[in-house]
């Protein structure tokens, strides 16, 4: 039996990484991994891989590809200052939880699906 973690970072998100070869950049996230502990994160991690002749890719060669990172190695970006922030969550009156940023306390921005739509197509 897999182990699910509890990712706290959404598709869509703006984040930055703290630690690594890619140290300083900022993306969106693409996808979440909660199997593996791991997002991707467009622009960061990119590989070379010899991909064979295939309906894909007719003449075969090199392609870059993006992995995905350890969540512990990103965090996301507070809007107003631009720098890293920890997730937290509180919960509303009604009772719904809302993400909060644990240094400021203001909510997340939700991602809108609207946007996510449209940078697909």
């Amino acid at each position: 039996m897999d182990k699910l973690f509890k990712i706290r970072l959404k598709k869509g998100d703006t984040v930055t990484v703290l630690s690594g070869k890619y140290k300083g950049k900022t993306g969106k996230v693409v996808a979440t991994h909660p199997r593996d502990n791991k997002v991707t994160v467009e622009g960061v991690n990119i590989v070379k891989k010899h991909v064979k002749p295939n309906r894909a890719y007719p003449q075969g060669g090199i392609i870059d590809i993006t992995q995905p990172i350890w969540v512990s190695k990103v965090s996301i970006v507070e809007p107003a200052s631009k720098k890293p922030s920890r997730i937290g969550y509180r919960l509303n009156a009604d009772g719904t939880k809302t993400r909060v940023f644990k240094k400021t306390g203001q909510e997340v921005a939700v991602p809108s699906k609207a946007n996510a739509t449209k940078e697909k197509k």
